[in-house]
Formats: C-alpha cells, sequence, structure tokens
C-alpha cells in the first residue's frame, strides 16, 4: 500500500452483496466457513463434505455454505465552514482535502465506493459527490475543498446534511474540528446510528496553545470575524490549557457514549496513523 492509501475494516459484517475486501452476512463464494446446508438447497458438489454426511446419519448429503467477502460504501462528511480556513503552514481545510484524497485512493484499493458530503452554514450542493468507484475520485474532492469559499452565514448545517445517511450501513468519516455545540453533534451521531463513524477531529496548532511570549495580541473569531485583544501571560495559558483539556474531554464522552472512538490530528494528516487506528480499533 503507498504512502497516500490507509488501511480499513469495518467493526463486524457487511450486508452487501456485490463481492470484496470486508467480512460479510451473506453467504457466497468466500472462505470464511459458515455451516453446513443440504445439497438440494445448496447445489455445488466441488462442496460436498463427505465426513459431515455420514456423521449427521440424516441420509442426504451436506455441503460446506461459506460467507463471502463484500464491498462497502464509504462516505465523507466534511466541514468547510470558516474555522476550517485556519491554520498554517496548512489550513484545517487543507487537510481535510488530503483527507479526501487518501480515503478514495484507499477505497478504490479494495473496491469499495466512496462518496462526499460537505456542510457549513448549509448543506453545501456544490461539493455533493454520488458514491463511485473511481480511480479519479479522490483528486477531484481535494481539489473542490481546497478551493470552496465558506459561507458568511453563521450556523451549522451539520445534522441536515447527515439526515441523508440515516438508515445507511456505511463507513462515514466525519471531518471537522468540532467547534460546534454538543447538542448538534448528538443529534447527528443519533441519526449516524445505523453507520460506522470515524469522527477525525483537525485542529491547527494555534488551537492548542497561545503565543508563547508575553503580551498583547489580537484573537479572531475564525467563525465570525470578531476581533478581541487580550493580554498572554502564564495565566491565560493555563486557562487556555485548561479550556482545551475540557472540550477534548466533552468531545470524547460524547462519542464514547455512541462507542466512537475519535482521531485528533494536530497539524496534518498522516494515512500511517489512521491505518494503525483501525488495527486497534478492529481487532
Amino acid at each position: 500500500m503507498d504512502d497516500i492509501a490507509f488501511f480499513y475494516r469495518i467493526p463486524g459484517r457487511s450486508g452487501g452483496h456485490r463481492p470484496g475486501a470486508h467480512q460479510a452476512s451473506t453467504n457466497g463464494a468466500g472462505h470464511a466457513f459458515h455451516s453446513h446446508a443440504r445439497l438440494l438447497d445448496l447445489p455445488d458438489s466441488r462442496r460436498l463434505d463427505v465426513r459431515a454426511s455420514l456423521r449427521a446419519g440424516r441420509g442426504e448429503w451436506l455441503v460446506r455454505a461459506y460467507r463471502q467477502r463484500a464491498a462497502i460504501s464509504l462516505r465523507l462528511v466534511v466541514d468547510v465552514s470558516a474555522s476550517m480556513q485556519v491554520g498554517a503552514p496548512l489550513r484545517k481545510l487543507d487537510i481535510a482535502a488530503r483527507i479526501a484524497e487518501s480515503a478514495a485512493h484507499s477505497a478504490f484499493g479494495v473496491g469499495d465506493t466512496v462518496g462526499m458530503l460537505a456542510f457549513d452554514a448549509a448543506h453545501r450542493e456544490d461539493l455533493y459527490f454520488p458514491a463511485m468507484h473511481s480511480r479519479g475520485a479522490g483528486q477531484q474532492m481535494r481539489l473542490a475543498i481546497a478551493a470552496c469559499n465558506p459561507s458568511k452565514t453563521a450556523g451549522c448545517a451539520l445534522v441536515e446534511t447527515v439526515r441523508q445517511l440515516a438508515g445507511r450501513r456505511e463507513l462515514v468519516f466525519l471531518v471537522s474540528d468540532f467547534h460546534w455545540p454538543l447538542a448538534v453533534m448528538a443529534e447527528a451521531m443519533d441519526m449516524l446510528s445505523h453507520a460506522w463513524v470515524v469522527p477525525l477531529v483537525v485542529w491547527d496548532q494555534t488551537e492548542l496553545a497561545p503565543p508563547p511570549v508575553d503580551g498583547f495580541v489580537t484573537l479572531r473569531d475564525a467563525e465570525t470575524g470578531a476581533a478581541t485583544p487580550v493580554w498572554v501571560n502564564a495565566r491565560l495559558r493555563q486557562r487556555w490549557a485548561a479550556q482545551l483539556a475540557s472540550r477534548r474531554r466533552a468531545l470524547d464522552a460524547l462519542f464514547g457514549s455512541r462507542n466512537l472512538l475519535p482521531l485528533y490530528l494536530h497539524g496534518g494528516f498522516d494515512a500511517a496513523a489512521l491505518s494503525r487506528y483501525f488495527l486497534e480499533l478492529v481487532p
């Protein structure tokens, strides 16, 4: 697997019928033994199990039934609001664009489809990509995200956007800095209860700590643009660290209550880190 791609798998079985790389709940031409079936029900003499037939003592031939491996649909839900424009040398939006390209490249490599939804104050129809199996989908998504302009209207259309995925059994990568009210995110997570959700929390280094030198600085709200002068000193740094830790605990608790594990990305995206995430999450 090349540097741009990452390994992923789902914690369970897919109900899909299209052949692929993931464990499935349907019987077919796979290698994972499931049970025995009567030859009349599964007429494939190549799977005849003579020993099992004699041991059953029912006077009928039994064949081995296997579970097939199936493809799944991978979906990106990307926050493109004003706060995602923050960051140096890479904006959080640029990191989201790299994630989209990597996810699409990874999905194509194992035969899965990939699509994208995006939101800021409204659902972004201009950034909608239907689920597809395409070699070039990743580059198209990356360019579309990197070039998009955020809405000048305050608000969050996360719930409106994920409503389109409600009830679907898909692998959903939710990419955002998650600077939204917890109640909004809780409602969105409940709508995605049938999906396998991976929250990717993208934070820039400037959000993790104030400037290291004491003095006046102007802090600007990424969503509203409002500027606030503040005096940076040791006390402010302590409060900043405490608030950051509190926000992380709140996010961890929200996701944990739904058996979800967030992955925090600080200043960049590493495909290998996402591979390790899946290896640890799904044994």
